[in-house]
């Protein structure tokens, strides 16, 4: 390899990432540039590197034809090398992903992940601007999920404001540290330096004088040397005529691009600017090129409109050549250092070298070779979507053709490419005019891309400037149109509480379209028609989906969990079309319900299976049931899991609906793990989790808001109980006789009823709610333990103190765990509880925070006395323990320091 020359201090600071990443510290590099400044030379020094020291390294280069391919971009990196970081099997498994995004990065992450466990990896993406829209997403997921391992992630990227590098950037910039480096010119030394390499001998005066014209460009340089480029400073380029025609291949690290890099060609989005080419360059080219025979000028030329790579027999069949005849103009191609040959394609040296080749093409020309290819194209069966990027060279306004093209290729792309099929519509439907009906029917086209791409806020602005007659379109707004926008962006609205009602009339559509709008009107006010009542007067099949979907919410916000899974079995039974409702939102209902209907265990494993498999746009809703059932099921850690996966969707969806269901399980756990501190960030103004934050903080009297615990809130049954409140639960199985609310229900209404405690209790275990379990023994256990029964009391304490400890659920372990000591009973070891705090409001035993909470609300010493039914010395030594631990010197700050913490007072 040759030497770099002149970027020194860029190579420390990527060896000085490659340190940190080997101490722990995964972070992300970019490495920025315009094209032809030694970008992939400095990358690969810093590979070269990287082997020495004994990092796995995974590189690959990114295309600019991978917009149509997913993953293709970060793929080679995945699979190269004997041991690569995705085996086949496991590939194969996330290429039944690709319309999963949000699955597939995880699934991607967790592969990775496992295999580079106590490895230190290096991760190169060269040319990153061109990623595929799947790896630009990828690559936010995996930086940010293997934030602790031993890895520096290595991109290089043109400048490009707002482009995939900078999107990456602000996506993890608070999971890893990032690193920045701008290449700029290098210095005339360097230049010279990197001469004196290729040619291995001293600079001649008047080579010199040319590399002075290369304005610190590498690649420039190595043009110079090789022959194709002219410095206009000194005419004819003296020296340089020993060099051989193929010796641009030699020092493509100081050129700063491999032979493998691609060139510029035709995009479905505008390419990154590589400014004003040289002069020099296209000249220098031009004369390259006359020592070509004709077919082989032909053949670079053609090439050079086909874009960033190319396969011989396209351009054989465009120029009408056998592909044998051309065999000898490639051969010629390669040998000028113009083209190589990268097996399943041909491609350019470099991208400067095809962009230098197609501005000796005049644009007339290009403008027929470009129609001429994307006809070949489709004509072969290559798809519409290859051929896009040449129809959008050549396409003008009113271009039917065009149009019906760039559409189909969009629907082509949408299942695997929805970015990029968004960016296709959208160009069909300015190529259409504005008074033009079609552009109506590509509107529709671009609202339901859009919003396949998840990309909502856009599809809704283009929905509302299409239907408002605005300059977007000035045709008719028929009523069909209105609706079928409408029905559109309906089901997206109604998951994320945007539906609006005045959106959903549409006087004299088609009426299959109006039941669908009235249906959605239902869904939205149940009271305005009970959906019982509509569903006889509906015939479309999506109308009754929609209403049944009504009628189920209805029922499950009402405690009817049996009812309304069923209703949401028959709201999924319909084929989906335009306004169905996203069948994973349903079945996240149906599994809800059943759930609450004695069905937890396959309940629970259906959602494990959709975490893997389901509709990634509704990732956040999977993971939130999933937290809850997890949590249902007492498995804490796995809930808190999912809960904060949840978090993180909403985030990158930017739909934050369901932020407090994901902190109401967060703050449960959190207070089953005696973290009163951590589950009071997450309450927020949740009543139920204040109320349960009290009781912890020794204000009995709060439990009388625990009554006031919503339907929808987690393990709501085990908080009725807590209550004690058997009205609500004699409701609760009035509505849904499950056997949690029956056994529920029967542990309160028992008393101190040993008999009917005992059954209650046994009742209990059969539901596969641990916790719930164990909160009905503590009950049974303490009322065994005041009757007299020690040994059925302690053992009954005892199951229920295991099952707690095994779960992790200390705070509620330590307060039976405490009941048992009181009781004499002695353990080799009572692991249950950590060791208090000293200091601060969790050091506090809960007699002193209760003596905290009354001196706060204003009682002496004597009132806190009767009121705790203890004498006015104790509550004294009570206190003088809390102005301690809580470091207050009066009743005055001790009252503040409450008011501060509780916000409102506790006992409001």
């Amino acid at each position: 390899m040759q030497p770099l020359r002149g970027r020194s201090e860029e190579l420390g600071r990527l060896l000085e990432a490659l340190r940190e990443a080997e101490h722990g510290t995964a972070s992300l590099a970019v490495v920025s540039g315009e094209p032809g400044l030694g970008k992939s030379a400095l990358l690969a020094a810093a590979v070269e590197q990287a082997e020495r020291q004994g990092f796995l390294v995974a590189q690959a280069t990114a295309q600019q034809t991978d917009d149509i391919s997913p993953l293709s971009s970060l793929a080679p990196a995945l699979r190269a090398g004997r041991e690569p970081l995705i085996d086949t099997e496991h590939f194969m498994e996330l290429a039944a992903l690709n319309t999963q995004p949000l699955w597939l990065a995880e699934r991607l992450a967790a592969f990775v992940g496992r295999r580079l466990d106590g490895v230190k990896a290096l991760v190169v993406l060269d040319d990153a601007q061109w990623s595929d829209p799947l790896t630009a997403f990828s690559l936010r997921v995996l930086i940010a999920r293997l934030a602790s391992h031993q890895l520096l992630w290595l991109i290089a990227t043109r400048p490009a404001p707002g482009g995939v590098a900078d999107q990456l950037v602000n996506a993890v910039q608070t999971q890893v540290p990032v690193h920045t480096i701008e290449l700029g010119p290098l210095s005339a030394e360097a230049i010279q330096d990197i001469a004196k390499d290729r040619l291995n001998r001293p600079v001649e005066s008047g080579l010199a004088l040319q590399l002075a014209g290369v304005q610190g460009s590498p690649f420039l340089a190595e043009q110079l040397i090789a022959g194709l480029y002219l410095d206009n400073t000194t005419p004819g380029a003296p020296g340089l005529e020993h060099t051989a025609p193929g010796a641009s291949s030699l020092g493509s690290a100081a050129a700063g691009t491999p032979a493998s890099v691609t060139p510029v060609g035709p995009l479905l989005t505008a390419p990154a600017s590589t400014g004003p080419l040289p002069p020099g360059l296209v000249e220098g080219v031009r004369r390259r090129s006359t020592g070509l025979s004709e077919n082989a000028r032909t053949l670079v030329r053609t090439a050079a409109v086909f874009g960033s790579e190319f396969r011989l027999e396209d351009v054989a069949a465009l120029m009408s050549e056998p592909v044998a005849k051309l065999a000898t103009a490639l051969d010629e191609a390669i040998h000028a250092g113009l083209l190589t040959d990268a097996g399943s394609a041909l491609r350019f040296q470099h991208e400067l070298l095809r962009s230098a080749t197609l501005a000796d093409v005049p644009p007339s020309a290009q403008r027929a070779l470009h129609g001429a290819i994307a006809a070949q194209l489709i004509a072969a069966g290559r798809g519409a979507a290859v051929a896009a990027p040449h129809v959008l060279a050549v396409a003008q306004p009113g271009d039917t053709a065009a149009v019906s093209t760039l559409r189909q290729a969009a629907q082509e792309l949408i299942a695997t490419m929805s970015t990029t099929a968004a960016e296709v519509i959208q160009h069909a439907f300015e190529l259409t005019a504005v008074d033009d009906p079609l552009r109506a029917e590509v509107g529709v086209d671009v609202v339901a891309v859009l919003l396949a791409a998840y990309q909502y806020d856009r599809a809704a602005a283009f929905a509302d400037d299409l239907l408002s007659g605005t300059a977007l379109y000035h045709g008719p707004v028929t009523p069909d149109l209105r609706a079928t926008v409408r029905l559109h962006l309906a089901p997206r609205q109604w998951v994320t509480g945007r539906l609006q009602r005045q959106d959903l009339f549409a006087p004299g559509a088609a009426p299959h379209l109006t039941e669908r709008l009235t249906a959605y009107r239902t869904l939205l006010a149940p009271d305005e028609v009970a959906p019982t009542e509509l569903l006889p007067r509906l015939t479309d099949p999506v109308a009754r989906a929609i209403v049944h979907t009504a009628a189920a919410e209805a029922a499950r916000a009402a405690g009817r969990y049996a009812t309304a899974r069923d209703y949401y079995v028959k709201a999924r039974e319909t084929p989906s079309d335009l306004g169905s409702l996203p069948d994973t939102v349903l079945e996240v209902g149906e599994l809800y319900c059943r759930a609450e209907a004695d069905e937890l265990p396959a309940a629970l494993q259906r959602s494990r299976e959709l975490m893997t498999a389901g509709d990634w746009q509704t990732a956040a809703h999977l993971s939130v049931l999933h937290a809850r059932l997890e949590y249902a099921a007492g498995n804490l850690d796995l809930a808190e899991k999912e809960a904060k996966a949840g978090l993180w969707w909403m985030k990158d969806l930017h739909d934050t609906a369901l932020v407090p269901a994901s902190h109401q399980v967060l703050a449960l756990i959190a207070l089953l793990r005696n973290q009163p501190t951590k589950a009071r960030e997450l309450a927020g103004t949740d009543s139920t989790i204040n109320a349960l934050l009290a009781l912890a903080d020794g204000d009995d009297k709060a439990v009388t808001r625990l009554r006031d615990v919503p339907h929808e809130f987690p393990e709501r049954i085990d908080v009725l109980v807590r209550a004690d409140a058997e009205d609500l639960l004699a409701a609760q199985v009035a509505v849904s006789p499950s056997v949690a609310a029956l056994g529920a229900h029967e542990l309160v209404a028992a008393g101190n009823d040993l008999k009917r405690l005992a059954a209650a209790t046994e009742q209990l275990r059969t539901t596969g709610r641990p916790l719930l379990r164990a909160l009905a023994a503590d009950r049974y256990g303490r009322a065994e333990l005041e009757s007299g029964d020690r040994a059925t009391g302690v053992a009954t304490l005892e199951e229920a103190l295991d099952t707690l400890t095994k779960l992790g659920a200390t705070a509620p372990a330590g307060r039976i765990q405490a009941v048992l000591q009181a009781a004499g009973v002695r353990r080799r070891r009572w692991a249950a509880v950590p060791a208090r705090a000293e200091a601060g409001w969790e050091a506090l035993t809960p007699m002193e925070r209760r003596v905290a909470l009354l001196v706060a609300e204003g009682h002496t010493n004597r009132s806190a006395a009767e009121e705790l039914v203890i004498s006015a010395s104790t509550v004294g030594t009570h206190l003088r323990s809390v102005f301690g631990k809580l470091e207050v010197n009066s009743r005055v700050q001790l009252t503040r320091l409450v008011l501060e913490r509780f916000a409102p007072p506790p006992n409001a």
